[in-house]
């Protein structure tokens, strides 16, 4: 049982050391809203989020006051709308008119971000979901809290190189409806592999199928407030920097654990998931790559960062499934360069290329995350970067993701600005040796033989 002396304990890590909940995440099936009309779907769909979710937020400020723990934002996720949509969208626009409509029920409770504008695209695409994927450019450019995601593989079915050809046009297309705000319509879409059903951060959270008609999901962050005890392991050896690493997750994730079981309470919704990810912000000491450097690298990007990144993850992990029995989503480090200040830096001057942001997608918590790359990087090259991730994802049994933003009109060099959490990246260089032979093959790559367990 968690008590409030638990919380006291990490009144240092709150007041000092940036630990917060980074979301209270309302997951919300929208199975039973289905129908063949699309006006009457929208409807339905309103009503349900508004229903649900209407104490959502009101809820995380009282947390919030009654135990002294900040909770950054208040989030909806939703079924994936290819399959909600199904029957009722027979064009790109119906779709829009389903994004216009969650943006709309976000809006009116309150919630900061919306996500599951998304399609399962893991073999091959339905007819239903190539128009959801086609609708991205104007949803997203037309909306303001909408979050959208398309998984094209996993471990058990292979990559849809279809999906993943098409979507490299589809980035593009993003980026140019938006280009007057740098782009910021890529800000809110993300490739996956292997996607879990449970995720209850953005891009990329949706409520899986499998989920019930409504949870509570949590995900904390506290790379502040790991950086801060690995100053007590200053030339001490790696078992001692590991017990630190994993002593300092338990207590973040005990933190996570209260929240989730307070909302649940509170809310009246069973409780899902914690999702124990260290999320960085652009702020200075709230930064995932200043805690590899603590590790002992001169600046995240070094030879070692792989390795130290590796072992960072499984010990928040070891740490972090000791507090709640209930760990989801995907749990690890996060590296987002546009929201961590020493990632931003180490890209700025060279350090931390997009090749060994890749190679550290091997052992992070998702991929190639918030990377502003040139504008007129070709929809081949970026269908390339998506299926490198989706097979390191595949191979790996892991998830992996991919949020590039091709900002439009800027080139290497050049920053771009996203704001709030988002945060502000320098657009960096990418291979741009074509590729384009490849990606148009067509077909699916095919499952990896130690995907056959049964």
């Amino acid at each position: 049982m968690i008590n409030i002396q638990e919380v006291h304990e990490t009144n240092k890590m709150i007041e000092h050391e940036k630990l917060d909940v980074r979301t209270i995440t309302m997951g919300i099936s929208l199975l039973d809203c289905a129908c063949d009309n699309v006006d009457t779907l929208c409807d339905n769909i309103y009503a349900k989020i508004t229903k649900h979710a209407r104490d959502l937020v009101a809820t995380g400020e009282a947390i919030e006051r009654d135990f002294g723990i900040p909770i950054v934002n208040k989030r909806i996720t939703v079924t994936p709308i290819s399959l909600v949509g199904a029957s009722a969208c027979k064009t790109s626009e119906d779709f829009v008119k389903i994004a216009h409509t969650l943006d709309r029920a976000g809006k009116e409770v309150g919630v900061d971000l919306l996500g599951g504008y998304s399609a399962l695209v893991n073999k091959a695409m339905t007819p239903a979901e190539e128009l959801l994927i086609r609708s991205l450019p104007q949803a997203l450019a037309e909306t303001d809290i909408v979050c959208s995601s398309v998984n094209v593989g996993s471990t058990k079915t292979g990559i849809d190189m279809n999906a993943v050809e098409l979507l490299g046009h589809i980035i593009k297309d993003i980026a140019h409806a938006t280009a007057d705000n740098d782009s910021y319509g890529c800000v809110k879409f993300v490739a996956f592999c292997n996607a879990p059903d449970d995720n209850p951060f953005m891009a990329g959270g949706f409520h899986g199928v499998t989920e019930g008609d409504a949870v509570i999901n949590v995900g904390v962050s506290g790379p502040g407030v790991v950086s801060r005890a690995l100053d007590e392991a200053k030339g001490r050896d790696f078992e001692f920097l590991c017990e630190t690493i994993k002593r300092t997750a338990f207590k973040i994730t005990r933190v996570g654990q209260l929240v989730a079981q307070e909302a649940s309470r509170r809310l009246g919704v069973p409780f899902g998931i914690i999702d124990l990810s260290l999320a960085p912000t652009p702020a200075q000491g709230d930064s995932v790559g200043e805690v590899l450097e603590k590790i002992g690298l001169a600046q995240v990007g070094a030879p070692g960062t792989t390795a130290a990144l590796a072992m960072l993850n499984d010990q928040v992990k070891k740490g972090g499934i000791m507090a709640s029995s209930y760990v989801g989503g995907l749990s690890g480090a996060f590296i987002p360069v546009s929201e961590d200040k020493n990632m931003i830096d180490a890209a700025a001057n060279g350090c931390l290329t997009i090749e060994k942001l890749e190679a550290m997608t091997c052992v992070c918590s998702v991929g190639l995350d918030m990377i502003a790359i040139p504008g007129d990087t070709t929809a081949a090259t970026i269908s390339g970067i998506i299926a490198d991730e989706a097979a390191i994802g595949m191979v790996n049994q892991k998830t992996t993701a991919v949020r590039v933003i091709p900002v439009e009109g800027k080139g290497v060099g050049d920053m771009a600005e996203f704001g709030g959490l988002m945060g502000y990246a320098p657009i960096i260089p990418v291979n741009q040796t074509s590729c384009e032979a490849f990606v148009t093959r067509g077909g699916r790559i095919p499952a990896p033989i130690h995907s056959f367990k049964n």
